[in-house]
């Protein structure tokens, strides 16, 4: 009986893990919350608060959130050595 729940719990472990994986960890899902996220942004400068709050609040660079709110391209990631 012990070994019949062990393999059962070892399968459910494994499409949690899966399950995880395609979700949170995968390149669509990554696109997925940023897309959201972007959508999140527009709709806050849309109501009135400026770039500069948007920037402190979301720690994103003021040139990043201006290219999210007005449709553009994102500047190229900095990326520190």
């Amino acid at each position: 009986m012990a070994r019949t729940w062990e393999g059962t719990a070892g399968r459910l472990s494994l499409a949690l893990a899966v399950l995880l994986h395609r979700t949170v960890a995968g390149e669509a899902a990554k696109k997925r919350l940023q897309n959201w996220r972007d959508s999140a942004l527009r709709g806050a400068h849309r109501r009135g608060l400026p770039v500069e709050v948007i920037a402190a609040r979301t720690r994103l660079s003021q040139s990043r959130v201006r290219a999210v709110v007005t449709g553009g391209e994102p500047p190229p990631v900095d990326r520190a050595a």
